[in-house]
């Protein structure tokens, strides 16, 4: 059963190598983040240092645990304090100004800058580090169920538009990029939706050459909608220098699942252990 499905992963990874390599962060890429906010008013733009604090910390390091740390409540207090610059984008641009709204009603992004070595400090009192270098680019297989109904996430497929954008829009927070096949490589590589499933539910199928699609780490998935949880079930598994990982998220929109793989990955990737 396992050289099945290495045949099936080894077949499909032939066909995609060479698309999308590792991605190369510049540290002037690295060392930024956004929010969005309501108008540039001073108060407003306080949450939103705060807001970029967090995720500066988790894309530089790769390790979104530090969020959680309790030392952070007194690092968000002086947010400001570590910025270098910022600019902000309204989102309306463009648009005329309702009547009864103000440009301090109007959504605008919120853009901070920040010195390497400033927040290289703050991850050394946090105990991390910067992760630096190139950021992989991940391979997806997810197969995705729905009311008795399933197929395989695919890079031009008409069933959900909206997971691919999704799922893509989820990596760039964390300076990755990702590649999902398209039908034609998954129906040339027998990547039905049932040997997806049965593969994301037991990676212990695959021999550990498998565990890369196309020169890249491989995330596998299966998301479902669970009435009972109120939201879309997710499982991931991700291997890495010979260990598995595996990560699950309940009751959630397809977005937080997607955010959750992503970070998820990033953590193992990243050095900082199990997600």
């Amino acid at each position: 059963m396992s050289g099945f499905f290495r045949a099936m992963l080894l077949t499909i990874g032939l066909m995609i190598v060479g698309l999308a390599p590792a991605v190369a962060v510049t540290t002037d890429d690295l060392y930024r983040s956004q929010t969005i906010v309501t108008g540039q008013g001073e108060v407003n733009r306080q949450i939103g240092f705060r807001n970029c604090l967090d995720r500066v910390l988790v894309r530089v390091s790769g390790d979104r645990r530090l969020v959680n740390r309790p030392e952070m409540a007194e690092l968000r207090d002086k947010a400001g304090s570590f910025v270098d610059s910022f600019r902000y984008h309204d989102r309306l641009e463009g648009i005329p100004i309702h009547d009864e709204q103000g440009t301090h009603d109007r959504p605008h992004d919120l853009t901070c800058l920040y010195k390497p070595d400033v927040i290289d400090k703050v991850l050394a009192s946090l105990g991390s580090r910067p992760w630096l270098g190139e950021r992989p680019t991940l391979s997806i297989l997810l197969a995705v169920e729905r009311e008795g109904r399933g197929f395989v996430l695919s890079s031009d497929g008409d069933e959900s538009p909206y997971m691919r954008e999704s799922f893509e829009a989820a990596a760039q927070p964390m300076a990755m990029s990702i590649l999902i096949p398209d039908k034609a490589t998954l129906g040339k590589g027998g990547l039905i939706f049932e040997e997806v499933r049965a593969m994301a539910t037991s990676p212990e199928l695959l021999s550990n050459d498998a565990r890369t699609l196309g020169g890249r780490p491989l995330l596998f998935g299966h998301i479902g909608w669970r009435d009972k949880d109120l939201g879309w079930t997710a499982d991931w598994w991700l291997a890495v220098d010979g260990k598995t990982y595996d990560w699950q998220v309940r009751g959630v929109s397809f977005d937080d699942a997607f955010r959750v793989a992503i970070a998820g990955a990033a953590q193992i990737l990243s050095g900082n252990g199990q997600p």
